[in-house]
């Protein structure tokens, strides 16, 4: 089997001195790994970073063994914020997160454009507002759509609505900026409820039931926001 498609890198692991394991999010062909021959080469190794676009080459011989890619360097997009720790780990972020939830092999073109536009979200004045929305639409991509305008509930505090969830258990509180259309630049402290609410709801739903430990490049990025 071989293929051609442009992808996003999700991850990357050494699997010798010269070759690592690719995780990537491919346009037409879903997320699928494989072996990087010559990772470590001065050719190839300054684009292979974490969110970088690329062209690659396919190639699985199913006889039991690993695939391999040939790649060529398409949007080298992530060393533009080298300099930007906060948009950095909101990088690693998305994309592992994107790894996490995902099914390898299972074609997703709206999950791809969607990495598109998290780089546009990157752009923006109130990007880390647009990446927490960014993050219910991945969410509804993979079917856990959260619909927090249907769940929530409101009661007056100091003349001021305030939006919560309940259940038997717990009542989380619900930044407004989820719920009301809302432009106006948003404190610091919503946006961490914000990312908080949606990261607790991953945990739960998904995480969680599949044995999986909460990421800590998430953790990273939240707390940087602090």
């Amino acid at each position: 089997m071989n293929w051609n498609d442009s992808a996003y890198l999700l991850s990357k692991n050494k699997y010798n001195e010269n070759s690592i394991i690719a995780e990537l999010f491919s346009e037409n062909h879903g997320k699928v790994s494989g072996v990087i021959f010559g990772a470590s080469s001065k050719k190839i190794k300054n684009y292979l970073e974490i969110g970088n676009k690329i062209h690659i080459n396919y190639t699985h011989k199913n006889d039991g063994r690993m695939g391999y890619f040939k790649v060529e360097i398409l949007n080298a997009i992530t060393p533009l914020y080298f300099d930007n720790k906060k948009k950095l780990l909101c990088i690693t972020s998305a994309m592992n997160l994107i790894k996490i939830i995902t099914v390898e092999a299972q074609n997703n073109s709206n999950i791809y454009y969607l990495i598109d536009n998290f780089f546009n979200i990157l752009s923006t004045e109130n990007w880390t507002k647009e990446y927490i929305f960014w993050e219910l639409e991945l969410l509804r991509l993979v079917g856990f759509d959260l619909e927090l305008k249907k769940l929530v509930n409101f009661e007056i505090i100091n003349n001021k609505k305030q939006y919560f969830v309940q259940n038997n258990f717990e009542k989380k509180i619900v930044p407004s900026f989820l719920v009301e259309v809302n432009s106006n630049k948003i404190d610091k402290t919503s946006l961490i409820k914000g990312l908080n609410l949606v990261g607790d709801y991953i945990d739960k739903n998904i995480l969680k039931p599949n044995n999986i430990n909460y990421p800590s490049s998430r953790l990273d990025f939240i707390n940087i926001l602090k």
